[in-house]
């Protein structure tokens, strides 16, 4: 009867495990990950082998594990597919007990990537004139282009705290905030922090960085309070700058192999009008604009008291 019994539980959470990962892959869009939409998808979410590519694992092996089947997989496996699905540690948890692997929480302290290589830099370069940026997953600036700097350089951001947009755009005054619509866009910034810190709490540098945001910025306390959690994706944003006025520009992200949790973020004019006004920017930036130096590095654990690192953007260029 025993055996009975533990053979019925094992198919049940072999089923669960079949719908558990088939709706989470249906959240998850090709933008989410960095990769065009392709054409004939029936739907918005990935399609297996996708995932199956994304997760360094074989399509009939992911294939067989999304169908229930009796096949073994390791935490190694796990904690890919996990990450392609931008699983929590909650919906990683859950993924370990129903496929009956020991769940073992990620170690604390685990660090975000903090510098790029000059590969990076280069694909950064070439993409001049859109302005291109790499932030890791809390928002800290890596690396920019000179099309980013010249467009979102403000003297005013010059005294903020560490190279990370959101401190940057929590503690400025609001005359010098490069976003038009600043009420509209920070909730979405802060609810993807949000989704990105899901699989980071607890970790000291992470608590840190919320808290003290939290004590600069009302603002962001009583968003951070609010719980929302959002997917990164593109978006069209409004941008102000002292030299041309507004620019409207599409913003896409660029999954980084070999980086985990950061991207490339690309801005693209989304009109004639915001491309000749780059065009003129672009004429008119003094050749003297500062630029991030690969391996610089500044201490922020005397600000909000961690040891952590941020990387080598400059702090006087950070935007969304």
């Amino acid at each position: 009867m025993g055996d009975v019994t533990t053979m019925g539980t094992t198919q049940r959470r072999r089923t669960e495990l079949a719908a558990f990962l088939r709706g989470r892959r249906a959240r998850v869009t090709p933008a989410d990950v960095g990769m065009p939409p392709g054409l004939r998808r029936r739907t918005p979410g990935l399609r297996r082998e996708e995932v199956a590519q994304l997760s360094g694992v074989g399509v009939t092996w992911y294939t067989w594990l999304e169908q229930g089947r009796p096949i073994n997989a390791s935490p190694q496996v796990l904690d890919a597919v996990a990450r392609t699905l931008r699983l929590d540690r909650s919906g990683r948890e859950h993924l370990y007990h129903l496929a009956e692997v020991p769940f073992t929480p990620e170690m604390p302290g685990t660090a975000l990537a903090q510098e790029v290589g000059p590969e990076i830099q280069g694909i950064l370069d070439a993409l001049d004139p859109r302005p291109a940026v790499v932030y890791n997953a809390r928002y800290d600036i890596l690396a920019t282009n000179s099309a980013y700097r010249a467009l979102f350089f403000v003297p005013l951001m010059a005294d903020t705290a560490m190279a990370n947009v959101l401190w940057a755009l929590f503690t400025i005054p609001d005359d010098a905030c490069p976003l038009v619509f600043r009420d509209a866009e920070l909730p979405v910034m802060v609810a993807q922090l949000r989704g990105n810190y899901g699989t980071h709490v607890g970790e000291p540098a992470w608590e840190c960085f919320i808290s003290g945001l939290s004590k600069a910025s009302d603002h962001f306390a009583e968003l951070w309070a609010g719980g929302d959690v959002v997917p990164p994706g593109p978006r069209v944003k409004h941008f102000r700058h002292g030299l041309v006025g507004e620019l409207r520009m599409t913003s896409v992200s660029l999954a980084i192999n070999g980086m985990p949790e950061c991207r490339i973020v690309a801005y693209t004019p989304e009109d004639e009008e915001s491309r000749r006004r780059l065009d003129v920017l672009r004429a008119r930036r003094p050749r003297e604009m500062p630029g991030p130096v690969i391996g610089d590095r500044h201490q922020v654990g005397d600000q909000h008291g961690t040891g952590d690192r941020h990387g080598a953007g400059d702090s006087k260029n950070p935007a969304p």
